[in-house]
């Protein structure tokens, strides 16, 4: 049982979403809401001029509301910000921006009524996932319209999934056994006015850029062996002298993985046969020092990805704990404040930085495609990995089209959101973040970011075959049996899509694939 009144990881948020844990307030948490709640109640009793409370809300700012019709006011609000259009979210990212919500809320600073969110957990238990369209969130109040969908199921009203039917929301309510909520001032806000929409997809695409970043250091080791690359460039005693965490955890791992491999190639060795080579006229060696730098240089690159996510989950996480609401309610200091934590730019700038890391993830593998597929980059491998009937084969050519086509497009979605603001509501939300949209593209070049490694690994395994897998490091050698589960040697031409979609998904997921390449 998760308490969200207390500081919640993002991969416990991820455990929540997948449904393998429930939720539920701790007495202390609930103290926190009812003292919160209570000031609030208070202070309407003594007349305070309170944004949406007793006023309206948005463009609306200026216009006062009396207390008497404060339902129709929240239910107003939760229909007429309810605009977002597109795709439905996934059950899994639904269920994180409900947890994130009820995080926020747990606080105790939101001043909603306790009731109120116990209804919210009690959704989020049962297992009802609202229809949540995708697009349209200016992140600016917070991810308003998927919010508002969730909300609006919580009242009776829209629709919801259930046992894998679409039902309407008062139906879905009912078959669970859960009374709608029943809405007084401030509460429609406080549901709605946050973050959490793009926190929780945010974090749900963090969890996995991690993994894969995480993975990819194996499959690094893979590629390295069979591209006959040299390792001292991994010895960590270099990368003590440019102190980057990630750099240096990425270079140990490369040289203590390829420690015992019979691919990858001794530098002492190649400095041997060169020296033996030398002569009094200058002459091409019969093998380069160095290699190029989407080999010699993973460390470099591969480093800085892995740190950045790191940074972009230490920024999710401090979101997620937060009191991301207007106006908040603090019960220590016994205050209303009207202020801006709505704003999503910590977000917004935090998925744009997730997107440059798997963008360069994906131009590194990029790279490695060309040279396992390049005749004259590959040290020796046949022209496009086709080691059988060459020409009346085009082997692993055509995967290529993919790989570039993906990096292209996942370049292109490289521009940052967080600077992409436009004004609306009568310029009263005059600075937006898309932090919504943000996290949204993210996952997109996730996904695309998957694929393109997924044919490096399998572009990998073929070129392991040719040169003989019995070499493989100790390290290598289980992620490279678990491909060949999935994809055989390909010793004639076939269509791969099944074969890369499958491996994407595995690398992305927790599976068996995914254990052995962590």
């Amino acid at each position: 049982m998760l308490n969200p009144g207390q500081r919640v990881r993002l991969d416990e948020l991820a455990r929540v979403a997948t449904g393998r844990v429930a939720v539920g307030l701790s007495d202390p948490a609930r103290a926190r809401v009812v003292a919160s709640r209570d000031i609030l109640d208070k202070f309407v009793a003594d007349d305070r001029i309170i944004y949406s409370v007793n006023t309206s809300m948005g463009g609306f700012v200026d216009h006062l509301v009396p207390v008497a019709q404060a339902r129709r006011l929240q239910e107003n609000l939760l229909n007429a910000v309810a605009t977002n259009v597109g795709d439905h979210l996934d059950d899994t990212t639904v269920r994180a921006i409900m947890l994130a919500r009820i995080v926020s809320l747990a606080r105790g600073n939101s001043a909603i009524s306790p009731g109120n969110l116990d209804t919210l957990v009690a959704v989020l238990n049962a297992g009802i996932a609202p229809c949540v369209p995708e697009k349209g969130s200016l992140g600016t109040s917070g991810d308003l319209g998927p919010l508002a969908a969730i909300a609006l199921v919580c009242i009776g009203q829209w629709k919801a999934r259930l046992g894998g039917r679409v039902l309407p929301g008062a139906r879905a309510l009912a078959e669970a056994g859960i009374a709608p909520m029943e809405l007084s001032y401030k509460d429609g806000l406080a549901l709605i006015n946050g973050t959490s929409g793009m926190v929780g997809l945010g974090a749900v695409v963090q969890q996995s850029a991690l993994r894969l970043a995480n993975r990819y250091q194996r499959i690094s080791a893979l590629s390295v062996e069979a591209l006959a690359g040299i390792t001292k460039p991994f010895d960590p005693r270099v990368h003590t002298v440019k102190p980057h965490h990630g750099q240096l955890a990425v270079a140990r791992n490369l040289w203590r993985g390829l420690a015992d491999s019979r691919m990858a190639v001794n530098e002492g060795d190649t400095e041997r046969l060169l020296a033996k080579e030398m002569g009094d006229a200058a002459k091409a060696g019969s093998a380069p020092i160095e290699d190029a730098y989407s080999i010699r240089c993973t460390p470099q690159i591969l480093g800085p990805v892995l740190d950045s996510l790191l940074a972009v989950g230490r920024t999710l996480e401090d979101e997620l704990n937060s009191s991301n609401d207007n106006p908040i309610v603090v019960p220590e200091e016994n205050e209303v404040f009207h202020n801006g934590n709505f704003h999503g730019q910590y977000v917004a700038m935090a998925m744009d930085h997730a997107v440059i890391a798997l963008t360069t993830l994906t131009n590194l593998a990029n790279r490695r495609v060309d040279r396992f597929l390049d005749k004259s980059n590959s040290n020796g491998l046949p022209p496009f990995l086709c080691s059988v009937d060459p020409g009346l084969r085009l082997g692993l050519m055509g995967g290529q089209f993919m790989t570039a086509s993906l990096t292209a497009e996942t370049r292109a979605m490289s521009m940052p959101m967080s600077i992409q603001s436009l004004s609306s509501t009568a310029d009263f939300q005059d600075i937006v973040s898309f932090g919504f949209v943000a996290a949204r593209r993210a996952r997109e070049v996730l996904r695309n970011c998957a694929y393109v490694v997924a044919f490096e690994l399998l572009c990998a395994c073929q070129a392991a075959d040719i040169r003989g897998a019995d070499k493989l490091s100790s390290w290598t050698r289980p992620l490279y049996e678990r491909v060949r589960a999935i994809v055989p040697f390909l010793d004639h031409d076939v269509t791969i899509t099944d074969y890369l979609e499958r491996l994407a998904e595995e690398l992305l997921g927790d599976t068996e694939l995914a254990e052995c390449a962590a």
